[in-house]
């Protein structure tokens, strides 16, 4: 684990830093937020900042906000003030730990902020035979390119491989390719020096450059503009970079792990992707399987979240129900593992029983399925048949006199709303790509139309 500590707090939190030390961290020491964020800028990444609440936490997390800079901030300070810890938790802190420092309580604070499992959950056999790939191949540095639907914990698949690999002690840096505006992606990949555009008050390492070393993960690789895909390319090939700005070559040693919920050959074949950046990427392949293709891991990521939420929120942890379980291995999981983790959220906080309860789990009946006589799953309707006529008739007489825009409006927005704000959930749904689905929420947004934010 990488500590960055800001401030002095009378030395109290140096002897904090030495405490992390001795659990194995390595410590970084910065003055103020300015060398902090000077420091940050520059590469010298952290798995969390642990900052003297003296300090302008808020401004330090809105500059790492703005800056897309994704570093959790732990405040600290002496004693047990309780108005400065509220008031950094209010400002974005994830904890506060008063000082002076008790070892236990920040070995507990520092392993909760960064969590990280070192096992999966992966019982099922489609899912054992992914594991065994993925250990075979972690400790070589070819690329990977893991495919598999929106949701299905491609990131966590990437992370898994980081820490089997020989690279496990170095960076590991991810890049969300679909959510990063096209303009910023290049800066964001290679780094830009001081006044190389508007806005770039000084120079600014690039995730190629903090990933040395260690492992870079392209997530959504598929939604990266056909511009790019061409420098990507190079940077693959030559191992190195160019900051946008400066015509020195940097060299870079670094582990590409990119993702994609798209059929890669068929972008390919549209014009879409670059056919020798995806024979790049695509050194070995590691295909997810869908949630609905591992039964045998539903019920155990469903105790999972529901024990994770329950202590997020200060709740007796409980355990799933039988009329609870059976509703969870009948349900058809389009949404995959994030739909799961999102339902359990909702369950633990509405369960009024001593068992987490059926009635507690919100689930859409039509994507419930059922089974035939010879075992096969079919999806079950949840309506009969005329009904469902009905119902058709009535929604095609509700359009009439609609426009199409006001009707693609509607269905967009409903269905980001059942997402819970998750883009790339809802363009997985809506079928269009990740971009399409940012540039319609933006005009939505100068019409005043109020959009869901990710939760």
């Amino acid at each position: 684990m990488r500590l960055m500590i800001v401030g002095q707090l009378e030395g109290y939190i140096s002897a904090a830093g030495k405490i992390a030390l001795q659990r194995g961290a390595k410590v970084i020491h910065c003055e103020d937020i300015e060398e902090a964020l000077g420091a940050l800028r520059n590469g010298k990444g952290a798995d969390v900042v642990m900052c003297d609440i003296k300090q302008k936490i808020g401004k330090l997390i809105e500059n790492l906000e703005a800056e897309r800079i994704c570093v959790p901030v732990v405040a600290c300070g002496i004693g047990t003030d309780s108005r400065a810890a509220v008031k950094a938790i209010q400002d974005g802190a994830k904890e506060y730990i008063p000082l002076p420092p008790d070892a236990e309580l920040i070995a507990a604070v520092l392993e909760a902020v960064t969590e990280e499992s070192n096992t999966m959950i992966a019982s099922d056999p489609s899912m054992q035979s992914v594991l065994k790939l993925a250990d075979k191949i972690a400790p070589s540095d070819a690329t990977i390119l893991i495919t598999g639907e929106s949701g299905t914990g491609k990131e966590v698949m990437s992370s898994y491989i980081h820490r089997k690999s020989k690279r496990k002690d170095a960076p590991f840096i991810a890049v969300n390719c679909a959510a990063i505006p096209e303009n910023l992606l290049e800066s964001e990949l290679f780094g830009h020096e001081k006044g190389a555009f508007t806005g770039a008050t000084g120079r600014r390492i690039g995730k190629f450059e903090e990933a040395n070393n260690g492992t870079l993960l392209l997530d959504e690789v598929s939604e990266m503009d056909p511009s790019l895909q061409a420098k990507l390319l190079r940077a693959l090939q030559e191992k190195e970079i160019t900051r946008i700005g400066n015509n020195t070559p940097v060299k870079v040693n670094v582990r590409i792990v990119a993702t994609s919920n798209r059929n890669l050959e068929e972008s390919v074949q549209k014009g879409d992707f670059r056919e020798d950046l995806y024979f790049r990427l695509n050194v070995v392949n590691i295909a997810l399987p869908a949630l609905r293709e591992r039964p045998a891991d539903i019920l155990a990521l469903s105790q999972f979240f529901a024990d994770k939420f329950a202590e997020a929120n200060g709740i007796d942890k409980k355990k799933i129900s039988k009329p609870a379980q059976d509703k969870l291995e009948a349900y058809g999981w389009r949404g995959n593992i994030r739909e799961l983790e999102n339902t359990m959220h909702r369950a633990i906080l509405m369960s009024v029983e001593d068992a987490l309860e059926a009635d507690a789990i919100h689930l859409q009946e039509s994507n419930f399925t059922q089974t035939t006589a010879r075992g096969e799953s079919t999806q079950q309707n949840a309506n009969p048949v005329e009904p469902v006529a009905v119902q058709n008739a009535a929604g095609v007489e509700g359009l009439v006199g609609r426009t199409i825009s006001d009707v693609e409006r509607d269905m967009i927005v409903n269905t980001l709303d059942h997402c819970l704000g998750n883009r790339t959930h809802a363009a997985k749904i809506l079928g269009i790509s990740i971009r399409t689905l940012r540039n319609k929420l933006n005009l939505y947004k100068d019409d005043g139309e109020e959009i869901s934010e990710a939760g």
